[in-house]
């Protein structure tokens, strides 16, 4: 009994240690990246966009944002390209990166409905076409709010022209809400996805469990 005791207490002691050891070691993995990442902006010209703080420290919150949230975290980066006024290049790479969230979306949920239900020949594939487009379409317009903006980098083509990327942070639980209002608005548009109506709203509140 003793022993046992003795080696219940070891483990006890030995289990801090190594959740230490472990956030040591991500720590200087996220160093490490960090340091790689400013290394790649600097040599193509990236500045950091209308804030007042370094690239540096910008990072640091982005990496420490995401090492947070961990799973349930989603780094989504909207592009924006050839634009001579930054304001709208930054709306530009926003929309962009609405549109990148609603098509990885729609492309999970696809893939889901496809091979559990299409697959069993009780509906075609083609049927549910339509509602995937407006799946896409309504989650772009709900994602927006659910976005958090982490930071922007641009650099000058040398044209007149500039291009800018904008990197957000979404929460999947939070962003859940926007995809289940985006869903009950595709259902009214498609009779096909009505008949599995508690089926598909299950895949799309499991968000990106499944990739």
């Amino acid at each position: 009994m003793k022993k046992l005791i003795m080696l219940l207490l070891a483990v006890c002691l030995m289990a801090p240690m190594a959740s230490a050891d472990t956030n040591k070691q991500l720590e200087k993995a996220l160093n490490k990246e960090k340091k790689e990442k400013m290394k790649e902006y600097k040599k193509e010209g990236w500045k950091l966009f209308a804030s007042s703080r370094t690239l540096e420290v910008a990072l640091l919150k982005h990496y420490d944002k995401l090492n947070t949230l961990g799973e349930d975290g989603r780094e989504v980066v909207g592009v924006a390209s050839k634009f001579k006024s930054k304001n709208i290049g930054k709306q530009m790479a926003t929309n962009n990166a609405c549109t990148t969230y609603a098509q990885q979306a729609g492309s999970s949920l696809k893939g889901r409905v496809v091979s559990d239900m299409a697959g069993d020949g009780t509906e075609a594939a083609d049927e549910f076409d339509h509602f995937y487009g407006a799946y896409e379409r309504l989650v772009e317009k709900e994602i927006k709010g659910e976005m958090e903006e982490s930071y922007s980098i641009i650099r000058d083509n040398g044209d007149g022209t500039f291009e800018l990327q904008t990197f957000f942070i979404v929460s999947e639980n939070a962003a859940s809400k926007a995809r289940l209002r985006a869903l009950e608005n595709a259902m009214k548009e498609s009779e096909a996805a009505q008949r599995h109506a508690d089926k598909i709203a299950s895949f799309v509140q499991e968000g990106f469990a499944q990739e």
